[in-house]
Order: C-alpha cells, then sequence, then structure tokens
C-alpha cells in the first residue's frame, strides 16, 4: 500500500466489512490498491466469515480486524473505526470496486467543505475536533461490475435515486465520508437495530444534530450485484420490508428518501390500483372503470420521467423500454408485498408492546 503523505492529500481510511465475501473481497482489495490517490490505509474487518475471506484479506498490505463471533455490519464498520488513524474515514462495502480516482474525489470533496464552518446549529454535538461538519456520499457507478440487466437495473436505479438531490435524505454506506471525530462523537453506528438501513438512521441521526449531508457525485463505486429476476424480487422485497418499518416507527413513511423514492411510491400505487380497477371491471361486468387505467399509467410514467431518461442514457432505447416494462408492471410486486409485510410486522411488533 502506498503511504506517501502531502499537505494536499489527507489521510483516508479506507473502511470494509465484510461476512462471506470471499467471491469479491479480493476484487474490492485490488480496485482499493489500484487507486491513483497516494495517502490511505485499509482496514478490513473479517465478521467471523465461514469462507476464506480472512485468507484472502492477507493477501493485501491491508489491516485485518477480525471479530470473533458473527455481529453484522454496523459492529464490523464501528470497529474498524475505532483503528482508523486517517484524516477521513471512507466506508465502503465489500462488493463495491472503487474507481482509480474514488479516493481523490473523497479528498477533493472534502477540500470544498474545509473550515471555517459555523457552529452546529442545533448544537447536539459536545465538544470541539470536528473538523469538517459534513456526511459526503458517493454512488454507484450507472453500469454495474456485471452488466446484466437486472443488475444495470438496480445500478442505473440507485445512481439516478441517491444523486437527485446535492442534499440527499441519508449517505449511504456503499460510500460514505466522515470526520472521524464526529464519527466518533456521533455514537457510530447503532449496533442494535434494523437487521439494514444502519446507514439511513446514522445520517438521520447527524442531520437532527445539524450535520449537513453532502451528496458528491464524482464519487463512485462500481458494485457487483450478480443479479437474477429471483434475487432482483428479493432484493426489492427486502428493502422495502425493513424501509416501511422503519418509516412507519420514523413517521416518514411519504417523504421522498433516495431509493424509497416518491416516484417509487406512486409507481407501485399506481400499478395496484390499475389492478383493483381491473378486478373491479371484472366482477361487476362493467368496462368504464378500464378507462381510468391509461391515465393512471401515463401519470405513472411522467411521475418517473426522469428515472426513465436516466435508464435511456445509460444504456439506450432498447434497454429503457424493457427496463420500464419491469419497473411498472413487475417490480412493484414485490417493493408492493415487502411494504405490506412490513406494515404486518410493524403492528404486530406495536400490539406486542401493549397487551
Amino acid at each position: 500500500m502506498t503511504e506517501k503523505k502531502s499537505s494536499t492529500n489527507r489521510r483516508i481510511s479506507v473502511i470494509i466489512p465484510t461476512y462471506n465475501g470471499s467471491s469479491t473481497i479480493g476484487k474490492c482489495l485490488e480496485a482499493v490498491f489500484s487507486s491513483e490517490y497516494d495517502n490511505f490505509e485499509v482496514l478490513a474487518v473479517d465478521d467471523c466469515s465461514t469462507d476464506n475471506s480472512a485468507e484472502i484479506i492477507k493477501s493485501f498490505q491491508c489491516r485485518l480486524i477480525a471479530l470473533d463471533k458473527n455481529s453484522g455490519a454496523s459492529k464490523a464498520r464501528n470497529a474498524g473505526a475505532k483503528e482508523g488513524s486517517g484524516e477521513i474515514f471512507f466506508f465502503i462495502d465489500s462488493d463495491c470496486i472503487v474507481q482509480k480516482n474514488t479516493l481523490a474525489a473523497v479528498n477533493k470533496a472534502f477540500a470544498e467543505y474545509s473550515p471555517p464552518h459555523p457552529p452546529l446549529s442545533k448544537g447536539g454535538l459536545e465538544g470541539g475536533g470536528v473538523k469538517y461538519e459534513v456526511v459526503i456520499g458517493g454512488t454507484y457507478t450507472k453500469i454495474p461490475y456485471d452488466n446484466n440487466f437486472f443488475s444495470a437495473f438496480q445500478s442505473i436505479f440507485i445512481n439516478y435515486s441517491e444523486t437527485k438531490k446535492e442534499a440527499p435524505d441519508y449517505i449511504a454506506t456503499h460510500a460514505m465520508a466522515i470526520d472521524p471525530v464526529l464519527f466518533k462523537k456521533a455514537g457510530g453506528f447503532s449496533e442494535d437495530f434494523l437487521p439494514i438501513l444502519e446507514d439511513v438512521e446514522f445520517s438521520h441521526r447527524l442531520h437532527r444534530l445539524g450535520i449537513k449531508l453532502i451528496m458528491h457525485p464524482e464519487i463512485l463505486v462500481q458494485h457487483i450485484f450478480n443479479f437474477t429476476l429471483i434475487k432482483s424480487l428479493r432484493n426489492a422485497f427486502r428493502k422495502s420490508l425493513w424501509w416501511t418499518i422503519y418509516s412507519l416507527k420514523n413517521k416518514d413513511v411519504f417523504k421522498d428518501s433516495g431509493t424509497a423514492s416518491v416516484e417509487l411510491k406512486i409507481n407501485v400505487t399506481a400499478c395496484f390500483l390499475n389492478i383493483l380497477l381491473a378486478l373491479i371491471s371484472v366482477l361487476t361486468q362493467n368496462v368504464l372503470s378500464l378507462t381510468a387505467i391509461p391515465f393512471i399509467f401515463s401519470f405513472n410514467l411522467y411521475s418517473s420521467r426522469k428515472l426513465i431518461s436516466a435508464f435511456y442514457n445509460a444504456k439506450g432505447f432498447l434497454f429503457s423500454i424493457l427496463a420500464v416494462l419491469y419497473y411498472t408492471l413487475v417490480y412493484p410486486f414485490a417493493v408492493g408485498a415487502g411494504a405490506i409485510t412490513g406494515i404486518f410486522k410493524h403492528t404486530w411488533g406495536f400490539c406486542k408492546t401493549i397487551i
């Protein structure tokens, strides 16, 4: 690993948690060490994998932190942060491929938001030492590492959803950069939380403390999805389930929040509303209700026009047609099923607390 130091290139601690990630961790580390940046360290945290992830990590010049039991990504990231010595913590996932200029983009982003800054607006953090009062995020490249239809659909969808606002609702841990002192003062990632979305909770917690969340589209990582139709739908179901539970607890169900976007919520609603109208028409033997379906579908397409444009710009006309069909006619079923399951889980959990 290059250990050069300079006055302009801040030392970056790249923190990578992994659990049974032997199929991707090697590619991930190889990409980091191919970086054009000249001042970084790598802390790879093995969350008690049962495969040979640790052996692969040992073949690289990085710090291996081995946990003695499987504890989840939050604890793994916190463990890496405890050992980091950089001026910037940069969190990625073990199935992410940094680009040659990714770390340079992180450094450039922090240069743009260097002090002096006004005091924290809400005074939520005690004491000094915080140099950068921002959390800066990146996103996935539009084209994933495995460039099949379902992986490309997901990568473009996430890239669009996470970059459409300069001040996003959250910063995802597949590309999150933060001041180490700020990270530690905020208490790190919650280790007693849902199985996923710890980055969303962390972002919301910091935002309530007056910390700015900034999206920097030049900070890119290429994701390894290896998605098939089943894996794509399973991912949509799982994300929707936990997003629904978190949103109900957080009372922000209708918020435009990254991949849990207003467009996606309109898309799912439109799909199920059209199905309902079709069923009403069949049951009542009246075709009048069918006349509303084209208008609802058209409104849905209009609401998602920027996402559709992102599909087209990334992969062309044929892909965008297939992506729209998948997005409007298939994807909503997995998202909707996840949301319904999440509502039941949340309601049942609430009921158990009051019985």
